[in-house]
C-alpha cells in the first residue's frame, strides 16, 4: 500500500453505523471484570511516621484484622524499610497486600537523611518494574508488582505545626509516591485543637509546595464524595484491635478509665471512617493507576532519558532503538578508552613522582653513609692515637719499674755486706737505720 493511499484512510471521516441487532460486544466490560477478578490484585501501602505513633494499630483497624509484626524498638542506628506481604480475600475478590513499615524513622539525633532510604525503596521498586519491562521475555501478567500505591504519612499531635523532619520527608517523596496525611491518636487532642492543626497542617504543605494526592474529581460518579473529602485532609484518625459491646453490637473501639468511648465507626469521634472509605472503596484503583501513569512513568522517563534513548532526535526524524543503542554503545566505549588513558597516564605519573621520591631518599641515604663513614675513620683514627699514647706511657712505666726495681736490689745487696762483716750487737741494731736512709736516696 503506498503512502499517499494511507494519507486518504486517515483523512477519511469515520461513519457511524446501526446494527440490526444483538453483536454482543456489550458484554467486554463483564469479561475484563471476570478477568481481573482471576487474576486477582495487588495494594501496596507505605507506612511513614515515629516508632510507636500507631501505624500497625491504623492497618490492623483499616482491613480488620490482626497483621504479625515485629515490634520496633526506639534504639535504631538507622531508618530500615520492613515489607510485609499478606494475600487477603473478600468476597470473591483477592487482594496481595504489601505494607512497608519504617523501621526506626525520626528516633536518629541526626535526622538529616532519614527520608533518603525510603526513596531508595520506592525507587528500587520502580527498578525492578523497568527492567521486567525491559526484557525481551517479559511475564508482566502474573508478576508481583512492588510498586507503591499510597504512602500513608502519620504526623504525631503533639505540636501546632509539621515538623521539620515531616516537610523535608514529604517535599523528597510527593514526585515518587500519593502522599495521604494523617493525624495519628486523634483521640489525645480536642476537638477544636484538632480542627486548628488541621488547617496549620495544610497551610504549611501548601506554604512549602509539598504536592499531597487529591481525590480526583473528574469522575462525574464519584466527583461529589470526592471533593467533600478533600476538605478533611489531613484525616485525623484512632486506632484500635479491641471489640467493645455498644449497644447491643460489638465495634471497635477504646475504652477509657472515665467511661467514655471513642468508637472508630462513629464519624463524629475520628476520620477513620473516611479513611477507609476514600482509601479502599472509592479511590484505591485511581491510587494504582496514578502510581503507574504518573510518577512510574516520571522515573521511567528520566531513567531512560539517562541512558540515551529518547522519542525523537533534533531533525524530528522517526526513533530508532537499534541506532539508540549503537550511538550509546560508541559512546560508552570512547568514554571508557578516555577513563583508561587517564588512568594509564596517572600510573604513569605516579611511577616517576615514586621513582623520584625513591632516588631522593637514595641520596639521602648515601650521603647519610658517607658522613657516618667520614666520623667513623675519625673515630679510629683518635682511637688509634689514644691507643699509641697509653702504650707510650705504659712503656714508660715498665721502664722506670725496671730502674726502680734495679736500684732497690742494688740497695738490700749493699746493706747486707755489712751486717755479715759486723758481729758487733751496737752496729747490729743500727744497720737498718742506716740502710733505711741509703735506701732512701738511692731511690730519690
Amino acid at each position: 500500500m503506498a503512502a499517499n493511499d494511507v494519507d486518504v484512510f486517515a483523512n477519511e471521516e469515520k461513519r457511524n453505523l446501526e446494527l440490526g441487532g444483538h453483536v454482543g460486544f456489550d458484554s467486554l466490560p463483564d469479561q475484563l471484570v471476570s478477568k481481573s477478578v482471576a487474576q486477582g490484585f495487588c495494594f501496596n501501602i507505605l507506612c511513614v511516621g515515629e516508632t510507636g505513633i500507631g501505624k500497625s494499630t491504623l492497618m490492623n483497624t483499616l482491613f480488620n484484622t490482626t497483621f504479625e509484626n515485629e515490634e520496633a524498638s526506639h534504639y535504631e542506628s538507622e531508618v530500615q524499610l520492613r515489607p510485609q506481604t499478606f494475600d487477603l480475600q473478600e468476597s470473591n475478590v483477592n487482594l496481595k497486600l504489601t505494607v512497608v513499615h519504617t523501621v526506626g524513622f525520626g528516633d536518629q539525633i541526626n535526622k538529616e537523611d532519614s527520608y533518603k532510604p525510603i526513596l531508595e525503596y520506592i525507587d528500587a521498586q520502580f527498578e525492578k518494574y523497568l527492567e521486567e519491562e525491559l526484557k525481551i521475555k517479559r511475564s508482566l501478567y502474573n508478576y508481583h508488582d512492588t510498586r507503591i500505591h499510597i504512602c500513608l504519612y502519620f504526623i504525631a499531635p503533639t505540636g501546632h505545626s509539621l515538623k521539620s523532619l515531616d516537610l523535608v520527608t514529604m517535599k523528597k517523596l510527593d514526585s515518587k509516591v500519593n502522599i495521604i496525611p494523617v493525624i495519628s491518636k486523634a483521640d489525645t487532642v480536642s476537638k477544636g485543637e484538632l480542627d486548628k492543626l488541621k488547617i496549620k497542617i495544610m497551610s504549611e504543605l501548601v506554604s512549602n509546595g509539598v504536592q499531597i494526592y487529591q481525590f480526583p474529581t473528574e469522575d462525574e460518579a464519584v466527583a461529589e464524595i470526592n471533593s467533600s473529602m478533600n476538605s478533611y485532609l489531613p484525616f485525623a484518625v484512632v486506632g484500635s484491635v479491641d471489640d467493645v459491646k455498644v449497644g447491643n453490637k460489638m465495634v471497635k473501639a477504646r475504652l477509657y478509665p472515665w467511661d467514655q468511648y471513642r468508637v472508630m465507626e462513629n464519624e463524629n469521634h475520628c476520620d477513620f471512617v473516611k479513611l477507609r472509605e476514600m482509601l479502599l472503596r472509592v479511590n484505591m484503583e485511581d491510587l494504582r493507576e496514578q502510581t503507574h501513569a504518573r510518577h512510574y512513568e516520571l522515573y521511567r522517563r528520566c531513567k531512560l532519558e539517562e541512558m540515551g534513548f529518547k522519542d525523537t532526535d533534533p531533525d524530528s526524524q522517526s526513533f530508532s532503538l537499534q541506532e539508540t543503542y549503537e550511538a550509546k554503545r560508541k559512546e560508552f566505549l570512547v568514554e571508557l578508552q578516555r577513563k583508561e588513558e587517564e588512568m594509564r597516564q596517572m600510573f604513569v605519573n605516579k611511577v616517576k613522582e615514586t621513582e623520584a621520591e625513591l632516588k631522593e631518599k637514595e641520596k639521602e641515604l648515601h650521603d647519610r653513609f658517607e658522613q657516618l663513614k667520614r666520623m667513623h675513620q675519625e673515630e679510629k683514627k683518635n682511637l688509634e692515637e689514644k691507643r699509641r699514647e697509653l702504650e707510650e706511657e705504659m712503656n714508660a712505666f715498665n721502664r722506670r719499674k725496671v730502674a726502680a726495681e734495679t736500684l732497690m736490689g742494688q740497695a738490700l745487696q749493699g746493706c747486707s755486706q755489712p751486717f755479715k762483716k759486723d758481729k758487733d750487737k751496737k752496729n747490729f741494731f743500727s744497720l737498718p737505720s742506716a740502710c733505711s736512709l741509703t735506701s732512701g736516696r738511692n731511690l730519690n
